[in-house]
């Protein structure tokens, strides 16, 4: 969500206020509920399936430490409770979070459970991300974040989701529990998981960057330092028990943490700093086929 108010702000030049902090600490906790409520359904759904993973068959759910009808309570009220600080911000914010709920639902419960088929179970899951973002955005402006920039933060969740699928899928076939864990793992080969995380990877910046050359061209200057993300994030879902696997445990990965924290202040940087040069310099030096409209 953070990555949406920052984009927001600094795009629409407004300034940071003590009622937009109140709708931003507002947001996060109606995010966070919607997120929890989310969660809980996935663990009580996952619990048949997880009892064959080699860590969470320990979990509390697949355990047995969980009265399910509790559970099943937890999750409606955390959903209803979120639900109803969104309207609070705005119609567009709720409607933004009542999307959050319908996509964790569509993703564990049956007949959809979208977790269980072959590319859908990535692609559905990392629409959390745009989803997550706009909710950010529409707390700052009333305004729709632009197609781009959607697009863009969907596909890179696709990317390091299917790494993720794919850092299972390596743990799980030593011992032969892939399709008992995960239907949609036992459906791929190690080749077919590395082919999709290449074209997520590429659709999510080919997005970026129609994002950028249309509203910030100073976000060019991020492209590095977004490339070594992405490439440290890669060569970890190689490792025997990988964090890529357990995202929980990423923090313990310095370089990445350092290569997350260069680049966010790269990109802030980029979104408050203004530079002409970058604009000139990525001026068309051809005839344009199509209308062309500068950054500023």
């Amino acid at each position: 969500m953070l990555p949406g108010v920052v984009v927001a702000l600094t795009l629409n030049r407004l300034p940071l206020t003590w009622e937009l902090l109140g709708r931003m600490l507002l947001g996060l906790l109606a995010v966070g509920l919607i997120a929890s409520s989310n969660y809980v359904i996935n663990e009580i759904c996952d619990a048949p399936f997880d009892r064959f993973h080699p860590i969470k068959r320990y979990r509390p759910v697949p355990s047995g430490d969980v009265i399910l009808p509790l559970a099943y309570a937890e999750w409606l009220l955390l959903g209803a409770a979120g639900l109803l600080l969104s309207w609070r911000i705005s119609p567009w914010f709720g409607w933004d979070m009542v999307a959050l709920l319908i996509m964790g639902c569509a993703y564990n419960l049956r007949p959809f459970r979208t977790k269980d088929i072959p590319y859908l179970d990535v692609v559905s899951e990392a629409i959390n991300n745009p989803i997550r973002l706009a909710a950010g955005w529409l707390i700052v402006s009333p305004t729709i974040p632009p197609a781009s920039l959607l697009l863009s933060y969907w596909l890179v969740g696709c990317y390091f989701m299917a790494l993720k699928r794919y850092a299972e899928q390596r743990h799980l076939r030593q011992d032969d529990s892939v399709a008992k864990y995960r239907k949609s793992l036992a459906f791929f080969t190690p080749e077919l998981l590395l082919t999709s995380v290449v074209f997520y990877a590429s659709a999510s910046m080919l997005f970026f960057g129609a994002f950028l050359m249309r509203y910030r061209v100073e976000l060019v200057l991020s492209f590095p330092f977004i490339a070594i993300v992405m490439a440290i994030y890669f060569v970890l879902s190689f490792k025997d028990h990988s964090p890529v696997e357990h995202p929980e445990k990423l923090y313990r990965e310095w370089k990445l943490m350092l290569a997350v924290a260069s680049c966010s202040a790269v990109m802030i940087f980029c979104l408050v700093v203004n530079m002409p040069w970058i604009g000139k310099t990525f001026a068309p030096t051809a005839p344009v086929s199509g209308p062309y409209l500068p950054t500023r």
